[in-house]
């Protein structure tokens, strides 16, 4: 898994949510991660938009996925913590109702 992002993009992110893009990436490391397609708007590419723990704050980024021979390419596009939606639908994914903090993380 490879993942790229605009470092100018990041760099207001982390203004706004807290969160770089480099952390966010860790995401993709939660064995009960959810993902889910975002379909929220028209977008000229596919988007989906991850759920997952990250050193112990529950955050959501928004990216792309692209597969280029064996390699799966993920440009992120943002990434924030998660509403409590979100968490709600990551802990019925995880098959439990435990609490998990939605945190943000600096």
């Amino acid at each position: 898994m490879l993942f790229e992002w605009d470092e100018h993009k990041n760099r207001i992110n982390q203004a706004k949510h807290g969160i770089d893009f480099e952390l966010a990436s860790l995401v993709f490391l939660d064995p009960d991660l959810l993902s889910e397609l975002d379909h929220r708007y028209t977008y000229l590419e596919e988007r989906w938009k991850t759920t997952g723990l990250v050193e112990d704050g529950l955050i959501c980024v928004g990216h792309t996925v692209e597969n280029d021979d064996d390699e799966e390419n993920i440009r992120l596009i943002t990434a924030r913590a998660a509403s409590s939606n979100e968490a709600r639908r990551y802990r019925i994914n995880r098959g439990n109702e435990r609490g998990i903090a939605c945190v943000k993380i600096s």
